[in-house]
């Protein structure tokens, strides 16, 4: 069996980006074409270049392709509401999707947490980058402390953030907090991001915090070492930015952050996190569209790994 065949729609940043990861670090994967709506459109004309065939004429056009018969997963970086246009049409032909949109059709997908869970599904939400740089500590808490509540900021430079993610602020909040609820299994999860405007631009920042039922310090600790080390696996630009500081929070305390006329004492875990973008096709600080393609491109390794086994057997 050869390499998996797959399409990129959306030639912007971040489709761009993953076309070139595809080229350089695909090992099961191959691109097949790469799909945008402006002719003139930076990325159409790079995989021009490279020798990817492209069509500016959306999936109307990829459908009328003679390499769409052999693609088996279509990767779309547009935005969330060209998603679910393009996810019905997807599913009639038969192909699989990895959404990099907010969309949420599809289950939520974190390489480093749940992406096997999920493998055969036809349509795979990557959630979004906030959520695939904090969901990760949010679940490596929770596998060893209950957390009641879990609260993530993500800090992005303002010049990383493209039409579709500024399009598309309401769906990152929303998708984000119940992403971190229904991977990172916290009881109560909330989402923030900063477009941040300084200049020269800042890498991506990311806080969690997570309100937990006591735990033991060493073993949430331990938990979040392995959990990033995971991560890094795939984004090699992951890293913790500073210990992980813990303090011990009164009932008063607890309650005031669940917004309960009681609760029980807690601790709380803070995670300072950077993640830093590997330089293929975007700066290094646009390091949440980075962490993105690279969960796309490591979901999508999995899948073609997967099928490859199946075929032997």
């Amino acid at each position: 069996m050869g390499k998996m065949k797959v399409a990129i729609i959306g030639s912007g940043n971040i489709g761009t980006d993953l076309m070139i990861k595809l080229l350089r670090q695909g090992r099961n994967v191959e691109i097949a074409a790469m799909v945008g709506v402006d002719p003139e459109s930076d990325g159409l004309a790079r995989a021009r270049r490279l020798g990817v065939a492209t069509t500016h004429e959306g999936l109307d056009g990829l459908r009328a392709m003679p390499e769409y018969r052999d693609i088996a997963l279509v990767f779309d970086a547009t935005s969330a509401g060209a998603h679910l246009r393009h996810a019905e049409q997807l599913k009639a032909d038969g192909k699989r999707a990895v959404d990099l949109t907010p969309a949420a059709i599809g289950p939520y997908a974190v390489p480093a947490v749940n992406l096997d869970e999920h493998i055969d599904a036809g349509n795979l939400n990557m959630v979004t980058c906030g959520g695939q740089a904090t969901i990760p500590i949010v679940a490596a808490v929770s596998r060893v402390a209950p957390v009641r509540y879990a609260e993530i900021v993500a800090s992005i430079a303002s010049k990383s953030a493209g039409p579709g993610t500024r399009a598309n602020i309401d769906e990152f909040t929303e998708t984000t907090s119940r992403a971190i609820e229904t991977v990172g299994r916290a009881a109560k999860g909330k989402a923030i991001i900063v477009l941040n405007p300084a200049e020269p631009p800042l890498m991506m920042r990311d806080t969690v915090y997570c309100l937990t039922e006591g735990g033991d310090e060493t073993a949430i600790r331990s938990s979040i070492q392995t959990m990033v080390a995971a991560v890094a696996g795939y984004v090699p630009g992951y890293r913790l930015k500073q210990d992980v500081q813990f303090e011990k929070l009164d009932a008063a305390a607890c309650a005031a952050i669940l917004r309960q006329p009681t609760a029980a004492a807690g601790l709380k875990v803070s995670v300072f996190l950077e993640v830093e973008g590997a330089g293929h096709y975007l700066p290094a600080y646009a390091g949440n569209l980075d962490i993105m393609t690279s969960a796309a491109l490591a979901a999508a390794e999995r899948i073609a790994e997967l099928a490859h086994c199946k075929e032997v057997a």
